[in-house]
């Protein structure tokens, strides 16, 4: 038998059984995440651990990153008595907005040790490039940065 040591966490639990919502959320929660630039693309990782990669949804409309999962519970035995629940159900969500500046079109995905990771590189329009500048007086034109 598992033994409880946080009376707080017992109160949650007790409401949560007498409302009707023990183990899972009424509305979507919110997934953690990281953001970072990585080269010529941004790294976004969503923590979604025990999801299987069939409960993840990705949209992109417009600039609006979407990314939904749902935690299902485990099937149990009518034999089996529960414990301990405090893994919580449900389904978890998060938006972003992406600046123009990157490319939707070409967004990679991988999920590895209930990580989700996402590679959105950055648009060409948007790196830095070379202008052509020409003249009377010269012959062809030179290359200035950017």
């Amino acid at each position: 038998m598992l033994m409880r040591t946080d009376p707080f966490r017992e109160m949650d639990r007790i409401v949560q059984q007498l409302a009707g919502t023990s183990g899972t959320w009424s509305k979507p929660s919110v997934i953690p995440m990281d953001a970072y630039r990585e080269g010529d693309a941004y790294m976004i990782a969503f923590d979604l651990p025990g999801v299987s990669t069939e409960a993840i949804d990705i949209d992109v409309e417009r600039n609006m990153l979407t990314v939904k999962a749902e935690r299902r519970p485990v099937a149990k035995a009518d034999s089996v008595k529960v414990e301990l629940s405090e893994r919580l159900l449900g389904v978890f969500s998060r938006q972003v907005m992406l600046a123009d500046t990157l490319d939707t079109e070409h967004i990679e995905a991988d999920y590895d040790a209930g990580v989700l990771t996402l590679r959105i590189p950055i648009a060409e329009r948007a790196k830095p490039r070379k202008i052509s500048i020409g003249t009377a007086a010269d012959t062809g034109p030179r290359q200035i940065s950017a």
